[in-house]
């Protein structure tokens, strides 16, 4: 596949790129050398092959599920306006 100036104008334009008529060539022709690594790609058999979350397999290192600190939502809402039942209680806003 081959861009045309006019459609390299339109995808400069679709992108807000000011492109000068001296960088025409040189961008057409970069577009052109990656729509090709991507006509490469596509013509490459995948069947078989599972998708992949990630470029490399991955295992996240998981620490202990434990309490590592004390209850102090009592202290926190002993300066609070108004609490009940271990909730804050703040002015409706919405009728």
């Amino acid at each position: 596949m081959s861009l045309t100036d006019q459609e390299v104008r339109h995808i400069a334009k679709l992108a807000r790129i000011e492109l000068a008529d001296a960088q025409l060539d040189a961008t057409r022709s970069h577009l052109n050398s990656m729509l090709g690594l991507i006509e490469q790609l596509q013509s490459i058999d995948t069947t078989g092959v599972e998708p992949m979350a990630h470029a490399t397999d991955l295992t996240l290192r998981l620490r202990d599920d434990r309490v590592t600190e004390t209850d102090h939502r009592a202290a926190y809402q002993s300066v609070a306006p108004a609490v009940e039942g271990g909730l804050y209680l703040v002015p409706r806003v919405i009728e």
